[in-house]
C-alpha cells in the first residue's frame, strides 16, 4: 500500500512539474490521504496481527484466583482389625476334639480345640486318690488335736502332706489347661485349619479369631516423609474394593524407623462397615502441606526454559511472558509462589509457538 502511494506521488509530481502553483496544495492533499491509509493499516494490524505476518492466535485462559492448596502423599496399605489374632496351642500333642467351625462367633477364653491330655489326666487321677486320703487323714488328725489327743507334730505332718498334694494338683491343672486351645479375644473364627488327629506343637498357627467391629487401615511410609507426617494429620482412606472412602485423621504414627525397610508405620481407625474386610487394599492420601491462600494454575500452563519456569499471560490481547517460581504440584495443579497475582489471565491452551508480543484471541 505504501509503495503504491509513493508511486502515485512521483507520477503526480512529474505531471505537475510545469504547474508550480498547484504543487503545495496537491502535496497537502496526498499527505492527508497517506495519514488516513496509515491509520487503516494500523487498525488492521491490531485486528489480525499482520504486522508479524500472521493472524491472531486462538488461546484459552485461566483466570487466577486465591484458593486453598493441599499437597497429598499417596501410600498403599491394607485394612486390618485391631483385634486380629492367632489362637495358638501351648503344648505339644495330637488334636482330639475341635469344638468350633469357621465363621462361628466365640467369646474370650472359650475352648476352641482340645489336645490329647490322657497321660496327664491319669496322673491327676492318681494324685487325686492320694489327695483324698491325705485329706481324710488330716481331718481326723485335726479332730484329735482339737480334743488335745496326739502330738502337734502328727497334726502338722498331716496338714503339710495334704497341702503339698493340693499344690501338686494345682500345677497339674495348670498343665492340663495348656492342652486346651482357647480364644484370646471375642470375635469370629476366620481361620480353622486344625483337624482331629493332627499333631501340633506350641505356637503352631491354625486358628485365627477376628473382631471386625474394630478396624483400621495401616501402611508403611518411607523415612523420607518422617518430618512431614505426624499423628493427627488429615488423611483420606480409599478402599477400592468396597468403592468407599473415609476422611479422618492419622491415629498413630511410629517414631521408630525400621532398619531393614527404612520405613515407619502409620495407622488410621476406620468405622465398622460390613463392606470392610481385613487385608483389603487401602490407599492413604495424607495431607502433608496446606496453603490456605495459594495462587494456583493448571500444570499444563507452565513452560520451561534455560532460565527457569515461566507462564504466558493474556494482557489486553497480547501475549506476555512472566517468570514464576513453582511450589508444590498435585493432581494437575501447581502452586505459584511468585510472578502472578489473582485476576491475571494465564494462557493454558495455544501456547505452542506463541511468542511474547503475539496477538491472541479467546
Amino acid at each position: 500500500m505504501k509503495k503504491i502511494l509513493i508511486a502515485s506521488l512521483v507520477l503526480f509530481l512529474a505531471a505537475c512539474a510545469n504547474n508550480p502553483k498547484d504543487k503545495k496544495a496537491e502535496l497537502e492533499k496526498l499527505k492527508k490521504e497517506q495519514a488516513d491509509i496509515n491509520s487503516k493499516i494500523a487498525k488492521l494490524e491490531m485486528e489480525v496481527g499482520s504486522k508479524k505476518g500472521d493472524v491472531a492466535k486462538d488461546v484459552e485462559v485461566y483466570e487466577v484466583i486465591t484458593t486453598t492448596f493441599r499437597n497429598f502423599i499417596e501410600i498403599q496399605g491394607k485394612v486390618d482389625a485391631e483385634k486380629n489374632v492367632q489362637a495358638n496351642p501351648e503344648a505339644m500333642g495330637v488334636i482330639t476334639k475341635v469344638y468350633t467351625t469357621i465363621g462361628q462367633k466365640v467369646s474370650q477364653g472359650q475352648v476352641l480345640a482340645q489336645i490329647d491330655d490322657a497321660v496327664l489326666r491319669q496322673s491327676m487321677a492318681q494324685l487325686q486318690t492320694s489327695l483324698d486320703l491325705a485329706g481324710n487323714l488330716f481331718k481326723r488328725q485335726k479332730n484329735l488335736w482339737d480334743q488335745q489327743i496326739g502330738t502337734e507334730v502328727q497334726y502338722l505332718n498331716a496338714k503339710s502332706q495334704k497341702e503339698g498334694l493340693e499344690r501338686q494338683m494345682g500345677v497339674l491343672r495348670q498343665q492340663a489347661d495348656l492342652y486346651k486351645i482357647k480364644s484370646p479375644i471375642s470375635g469370629t473364627i476366620d481361620q480353622m485349619d486344625f483337624k482331629v488327629g493332627q499333631a501340633v506343637q506350641p505356637g503352631a498357627p491354625g486358628i485365627r479369631v477376628v473382631n471386625a467391629n474394630d478396624l483400621k487401615a495401616k501402611a508403611a511410609v518411607s523415612e523420607s516423609y518422617g518430618s512431614r507426617i505426624n499423628q493427627g494429620d488429615e488423611v483420606t482412606v480409599i478402599i477400592p474394593d468396597a468403592t468407599d472412602s473415609v476422611k479422618t485423621k492419622i491415629s498413630f504414627a511410629a517414631k521408630t524407623i525400621d532398619p531393614i525397610s527404612r520405613s515407619f508405620n502409620v495407622e488410621v481407625k476406620l468405622p465398622s462397615k460390613k463392606t470392610y474386610r481385613p487385608n483389603m487394599l487401602a490407599i492413604l492420601k495424607i495431607v502433608d502441606y496446606t496453603n490456605p491462600n495459594a495462587t494456583v494454575v493448571p500444570i499444563r500452563a507452565i513452560q520451561k526454559s534455560e532460565s527457569g519456569d515461566y507462564l504466558m499471560l493474556d494482557i489486553n490481547g497480547k501475549a506476555k511472558k512472566v517468570d514464576v517460581k513453582v511450589g508444590n504440584i498435585y493432581n494437575g495443579q501447581a502452586e505459584i509462589l511468585n510472578g502472578i497475582k489473582a485476576g491475571d489471565k494465564v494462557i493454558t491452551v495455544g501456547i505452542n509457538g506463541l511468542n511474547e508480543g503475539d496477538t491472541v484471541k479467546l
